[in-house]
């Protein structure tokens, strides 16, 4: 691994006190990123940056409600003031509760897309007036959204979510012809079943929900049944995509979101 790759990356990732965002924070900054955890949860996020800073890394944390401007705000401030500027953002936070279409409640639509989508918004417009003030550069700036296989497809027992993940792929597309004239590049990753924590959590939930007989059952389940190459991912195999948005190689790339799913949504 080219540990000067990202350098002079200077990255706040949203939701990365654990889960893809801190596997992501630890990548990108061993390649030399500078990064700022953002979270709810201070704790785990002051934790994720202590391991990166043990490992010869530069980190810093701040506590984040992506549904909050002033926080997004303060969030994004934290980080310029802390690495000098900020040039990337990289929108991870997520959250899901499954319901079936005709069971879904207010609460469930307005959870959801209050941090998947509003949260991923605001960050995106917070982050992107500050690059603007910072004046254009000769590397573009880049956002990079966290999408899903469901920004592309639905399934039953997550419409709510899957409205807020076509969502993003539209604030994407959105912000990429927005943001262009400051020099801005939007593109994002959907990964598919990834073994984090979100989904121990959902897996117990399917099998309340009667779509799974046991707990522990629905990834392999979905993997033999769903996914072309077999098996589920791991945060590892998500990690390189996300630095190849946050490099140079993708310089001349803006309004893109790739798939990571092991051929579950082939469009």
């Amino acid at each position: 691994m080219d540990a000067t790759r990202l350098a002079g990356k200077n990255v706040l990732i949203t939701g990365g006190a654990q889960g893809m965002g801190a596997a992501i924070g630890k990548h990108l900054a061993a390649q030399g990123a500078k990064i700022c955890i953002g979270d709810l949860n201070l704790d785990g996020a002051r934790a994720a940056a202590d391991e990166i800073i043990a490992a010869g890394g530069e980190a810093t944390s701040v506590s984040l409600n992506v549904t909050d401007r002033e926080s997004a705000a303060a969030a994004v401030a934290h980080t310029a003031a802390t690495f000098g500027s900020i040039n990337v953002l990289l929108n991870n936070a997520g959250i899901n509760k499954p319901m079936f279409f005709l069971e879904a409640t207010q609460q469930n639509w307005d959870a959801i897309m209050g941090v998947n989508a509003f949260g991923t918004f605001l960050c995106m417009q917070e982050a992107g007036k500050v690059m603007r003030e910072q004046g254009k550069q000769d590397l573009p700036y880049k956002i990079v959204n966290v999408g899903s296989i469901l920004s592309r497809d639905a399934f039953i027992d997550s419409s709510v979510y899957a409205a807020s993940k076509h969502a993003v792929l539209g604030l994407i597309r959105a912000g990429a012809r927005s943001l262009v004239e400051y020099n801005i590049t939007v593109n994002g990753y959907a990964p598919g079943v990834v073994r984090t924590e979100m989904w121990e959590q959902l897996d117990k939930e399917l099998v309340e929900m009667g779509l799974f007989e046991k707990a522990g059952t629905s990834m392999d389940t979905i993997a033999a049944n769903s996914i072309p190459m077999g098996r589920y991912s791991y945060p590892e195999d998500i990690v390189g995509t996300a630095a190849f948005l946050v490099s140079s190689d993708s310089d001349y790339m803006t309004g893109q979101l790739i798939q990571i799913d092991g051929g579950m949504v082939m469009a």
